[in-house]
């Protein structure tokens, strides 16, 4: 009976564990969630609206220079400056996309100690070696 007890606890603590780590999961994953719905709302309403100032503000800089010769120069001018701004842009992005931490960095954590925990538990144990009777008594018959 006591080999159906251990076997019985075994599984529990299994089933335990197994639980703890779908539950830490389910955490980070609502958190992940929750955290880029908000990126890209914020990520929508400032490209709208910057997409708006950057129109009103080039026809205000055409209109402006419109009468005279130097509208060519300021239109290119714009559109350098644009192309600059949106590669910088790409390139901040680009970098917090390869540079961000990993999600679900604390369950892979968890697994992989639970990973060596169970490792070290299949090495075999180390033998106990007989000790030799240093007594000096033997048995004399």
């Amino acid at each position: 009976m006591a080999l159906r007890e251990s076997v019985g606890e075994l599984g529990c603590t299994l089933l335990s564990i197994l639980r703890t780590r779908l539950e830490l999961f389910s955490l980070e994953a609502a958190g992940q969630k929750a955290h880029l719905i908000t990126i890209l709302g914020m990520a929508f309403g400032a490209l709208l609206f910057l997409t708006l100032a950057v129109l009103v503000f080039s026809i205000a800089v055409a209109l402006y220079f419109w009468p005279t010769d130097q509208r060519y120069v300021a239109l290119g001018l714009l559109a350098l400056f644009y192309g600059l701004l949106g590669l910088g842009l790409f390139m901040a992005v680009r970098s917090r996309l390869l540079f961000s931490p990993m999600p679900f960095a604390a369950t892979v954590d968890e697994l992989r100690r639970d990973l060596s925990m169970i490792e070290r538990l299949r090495e075999p144990a180390p033998m106990s070696v007989s000790r030799p009777d240093w007594t000096g008594t033997k048995d004399r018959r």
